[in-house]
C-alpha cells in the first residue's frame, strides 16, 4: 500500500506511505497538500495514485533512511557522531524538526550507553504519539486520504491506516480484489456512525464506550476484524462488568462463541448472584439457564434462603407461564442448608403461590421431605466455591495455650475453597502450600510479583534478634530462592509492588526505634536501593491505587498512633491527604473501586493502647473519609486481602486482653455487612497475606 517513492541523487529509492511521512516532514506535507489541490477535479474512480519525488543532492541514502525509520518507529538507531551530519542534512531538507532535535541532543549526550538507551526508549513512545496525532490531523483535514468509504454518506480515509487496523480492509486492499483499485468503496451493510467510531479509534487509540453502545461496536469490530478495537471492547466488558450488565455479556458471548468471555460472565453471575437476582435482566432468564446457575456449587449467596427468594421472584414475574416450572427450579435449591426459621418462609410462600390462578402448586411437601430427611447429609450439600486467585497466608505468630509460650510459624497456607453451609455459616478450606526456609518469622512483608511470592524481612522475636533473610517462592518449581539482604533491619512494615519493583517502607529496627527510610528491590538487578522517608514510621498500612502508594496511620517515632494519610512517590516524595477520623496502627487497608477501606488495629488511650474496631473508607477522588460498619471483634496485627470483590480480615488479637480468636471476617461492600468466615488453622497474629495464582495441581 505504499504510494510514494523517494529517490536520492544516486538513484536509491525508498517506498513509503505518504501519510506517514507527511506526519513528520513539512516538505512532504506541503507537497501532499498541493497534490490534493491539483487532483480535486479528477475522477473519483481513478484508482490508487502512486507518485515519486527526486530529492536534493544534500539528501543521501543514510540521511533518508534515518528519516524514514523515525517516521515509522520514533527512533533513529543509526544516529551516532559519524552519521549526524548526513541525518541532519536530510532532516533540514525534508523539514523534520524532531529529527534535527535528536541530532543536536546526540552531540550533547555523555558517553553513557545505558542512559542513552533509556532516553531513547522514553523518547520513542513520545515521538510515535506525536506522529499518530499528526496523522489523525491529516485525516481531519482530508490530506492524503486515498479512499472513500460510501456508507450512507462519503467518509474519506487513508488505506494504510484502515489496513493496519483491520484484517478485513487489509484483505480488501492487498489481495487483488477490485476494491484495491478503486478510490470509492461501497459498504451498504454498515452504519456510518458505527464505522466512524472504529476508524476514529484507529487514528487516536481512544475508544469511548458505554453499556448502551459496546455490543453494537463490538459486533461491527468483529465483522470488520478491527482487532485492536475489538480487544478494547472485550476489556471494557470484563473490567466494567456489573450486576445489571453481566447477563447481557453472557448472552452476547454465548451468541458469538466467545468462550473465555462467557466463562467470566457466568462466574461473575455466580459470585454476585444475590445482587444479580435483584435486577430486571434476571427476570428474563430462560428457566434452563437459571437452573444451571442454581445447581452450580460455586453459587455465592448469603444463605440458601436467598436462592429460594430469587426463584420465587423469577416465578412471580410471570406466574401464569412459570408456575409449571417451579418444581424444576426448586431442585436447584438446597433446602437442607436452611435453618428451621428460614424454612418456615417456604411454607408461607407456598400458601401465597396457591392463590395464583387455578394451578395446583405443591412446593412445601417435597421441600419438607428434602429438608427433614437430608439433615445428616447437609455437609455434603455445602456450596463450595473455588476462586481463581488463591488467598495466601505467610508466617505469623500464635500463643501456645498449654504453656503460654509464643510459637512463630514458617508455614505458608492458602484458601483453596470457600464453603457456604447451613444458614449463614461460612468456612474456608485451608491447605498448606509450603514452609519458608530458615527461621519462622512474623511482622514481615509479603508481595506477589510476576508469578513469584516474595517474603521480606520480619522478626523471630518481639525484641531485635538478627537480620531476617528474604526470599521468594516459585510455585512452578516448588522451591525457594534467597534474595540479597536489605540494608536495614525491618519488621512491622509492609511491602507493596510499584512499577515492577518491591518497596519496603519504614518499619521497626528494634523494639523502641522505627525507620525513616524506604528500600526498593529491583528484580532485574537483584539489588536493594534506599530512598528517604520524611518521618520514622511502623505499624502502618499501605496499598497501591492507580500507580500511587497510599499509606495510612501507623506509629510515629514516639509510638503514638497516627491519623495521617499520605501518598508516597520514590522521586516526588510525600503528599499529605485528608486525615482519618480515627487514629490507628497495626491495622489493615485494602483498595476497592477507587476507595481505600481501613479496618482494625489499635488506637491511643492515654498512656496505653486499646482496640480500634471503627472502620472508615477513603475516596481517592474527593479526598474525604466516611465511616462504615465496625468490626464485630477486634483484629490487631491481622492480615487482609480482597478476594472476589470482598474484603477479608484474617486473624489478629485483642489488645485489651491479648486473646487470639483466629477468626476471619469478610466485608461485602454491596451489602455493607461483615460475615464470619470461620477460623485460621495456623498462626493467627502478625501474619501477612496476598493474592497469588497457583498452578492447577495445587488446587485439585
Amino acid at each position: 500500500l505504499t504510494d510514494l517513492t523517494l529517490i536520492t541523487e544516486n538513484g536509491i529509492s525508498f517506498h513509503v506511505h505518504s501519510a506517514v511521512l507527511a506526519a513528520v516532514s513539512s516538505f512532504i506535507l506541503e507537497t501532499l497538500r498541493r497534490k490534493k489541490w491539483q487532483q480535486s477535479d479528477s475522477d473519483k474512480d481513478a484508482g490508487v495514485h502512486r507518485w515519486s519525488l527526486s530529492l536534493d543532492t544534500d539528501v543521501d541514502h543514510v540521511g533518508l533512511q534515518a528519516v524514514v525509520e523515525f517516521a515509522y518507529t520514533g527512533v533513529v538507531l543509526s544516529l551516532n557522531k559519524d552519521t549526524v551530519p548526513q541525518i541532519k542534512a536530510a532532516a533540514q531538507v525534508l523539514g523534520v524538526p524532531r529529527v534535527m532535535d535528536l541530532c543536536n541532543k546526540e552531540r550533547r549526550l555523555k558517553e553513557d550507553g545505558s542512559t542513552k538507551k533509556e532516553e531513547q526508549k522514553i523518547s520513542a513512545l513520545e515521538q510515535m504519539t506525536i506522529t499518530l496525532q499528526s496523522i489523525e490531523q491529516l485525516w481531519a483535514d482530508r490530506v492524503g486520504c486515498d479512499v472513500i468509504l460510501n456508507v450512507n454518506r462519503a467518509l474519506f480515509h487513508h488505506r494504510v491506516i484502515l489496513a493496519a487496523s483491520s484484517d478485513y480492509f487489509r484483505g480488501m486492499f492487498t489481495s487483488g480484489m477490485k476494491e484495491s483499485h478503486q478510490t470509492c468503496v461501497a459498504l451498504p451493510f454498515l452504519l456510518a456512525s458505527e464505522l466512524e467510531v472504529l476508524i476514529r479509534c484507529s487514528y487516536s487509540g481512544n475508544l469511548s464506550l458505554s453499556w448502551e453502545s459496546v455490543f453494537e461496536i463490538t459486533c461491527t469490530a468483529l465483522q470488520l476484524q478491527f482487532q485492536p478495537t475489538f480487544s478494547l471492547c472485550l476489556d471494557f466488558m470484563q473490567q466494567e462488568m456489573e450486576a445489571s450488565s453481566c447477563l447481557d455479556v453472557a448472552s452476547f458471548a454465548e451468541a458469538y462463541g466467545m468462550l473465555e468471555l462467557l466463562e467470566k460472565a457466568n462466574d461473575f453471575v455466580l459470585k454476585n448472584f444475590w445482587e444479580v437476582s435483584a435486577t430486571a435482566k434476571f427476570l428474563d432468564l430462560p428457566a434452563e439457564k437459571l437452573v444451571d446457575f442454581l445447581c452450580c456449587d460455586g453459587l455465592c449467596v448469603p444463605s440458601e434462603l436467598a436462592v429460594f427468594r430469587a426463584v420465587i421472584s423469577w416465578i412471580e414475574a410471570d406466574p401464569e407461564e412459570r408456575l409449571g416450572q417451579a418444581g424444576l427450579l426448586m431442585t436447584g435449591v438446597r433446602f437442607p442448608l436452611m435453618t428451621f426459621r428460614e424454612f418456615r418462609e417456604v411454607r408461607a410462600v407456598n400458601l401465597r403461590m396457591e392463590c395464583f390462578g387455578d394451578k395446583e402448586v405443591e412446593l412445601y411437601g417435597s421441600a419438607l421431605k428434602e429438608f427433614g430427611f437430608s439433615l445428616p447429609k447437609s455437609q455434603d450439600l455445602c456450596r463450595v466455591r473455588r476462586p481463581k486467585d488463591a488467598l495466601v497466608l505467610v508466617g505469623g505468630d500464635q500463643l501456645n495455650p498449654d504453656v503460654g509460650q509464643r510459637i512463630p510459624s514458617r508455614e505458608v497456607w492458602f484458601a483453596n475453597s470457600i464453603r457456604s453451609g447451613t444458614g449463614l455459616v461460612k468456612d474456608i478450606e485451608w491447605r498448606k502450600l509450603c514452609e519458608m526456609p530458615d527461621k519462622p518469622k512474623f511482622r514481615h512483608g509479603v508481595a506477589a510479583l510476576r508469578g513469584k511470592l516474595y517474603v521480606v524481612g520480619g522478626c523471630y522475636f518481639y525484641a531485635k534478634d538478627d537480620m531476617m533473610k528474604s526470599a521468594y517462592y516459585d510455585p512452578k518449581q516448588d522451591s525457594w530462592k534467597r534474595l540479597p539482604d536489605m540494608q536495614e533491619y525491618r519488621s512491622n512494615f509492609s511491602v507493596v509492588v510499584h512499577e515492577e519493583c518491591l518497596y519496603a517502607i519504614g518499619g521497626d529496627k528494634d523494639i523502641n526505634t522505627n525507620e525513616d527510610s524506604v528500600e526498593m528491590y529491583n528484580p532485574h538487578t537483584d539489588s536493594w536501593f534506599v530512598h528517604p522517608l520524611d518521618q520514622a514510621l511502623s505499624g502502618y498500612a499501605a496499598t497501591v491505587v492507580d500507580g500511587g502508594i497510599f499509606i495510612s496511620g501507623g506509629f510515629d517515632c514516639k509510638y503514638v498512633c497516627l491519623v495521617s494519610m499520605f501518598l508516597y512517590h520514590p522521586e516526588r516524595g510525600t503528599t499529605y491527604l485528608a486525615e482519618m477520623t480515627h487514629d490507628r496502627a497495626q491495622h489493615c487497608m485494602e483498595a476497592f473501586r477507587g476507595h481505600l477501606y481501613v479496618a482494625g488495629g489499635v488506637c491511643n488511650l492515654r498512656k496505653y493502647y486499646t482496640d480500634q474496631q471503627a472502620c472508615e473508607v477513603y475516596d481517592t477522588v474527593t479526598d474525604c473519609w466516611t465511616d462504615f460498619a465496625p468490626l464485630p471483634v477486634s483484629h490487631v496485627g491481622a492480615a487482609s486481602a480482597i478476594l472476589e470483590e470482598k474484603i477479608y480480615i484474617l486473624g489478629g488479637y485483642c489488645q485489651d486482653d491479648y486473646s487470639e480468636s483466629g477468626l476471619v471476617h469478610r466485608y461485602d461492600p454491596s451489602t455493607q455487612r461483615w460475615e464470619n468466615m470461620g477460623k485460621l488453622l495456623g498462626a493467627v497474629s502478625d501474619i501477612r497475606a496476598c493474592l497469588f495464582q497457583l498452578p492447577q495441581h495445587f488446587r485439585q
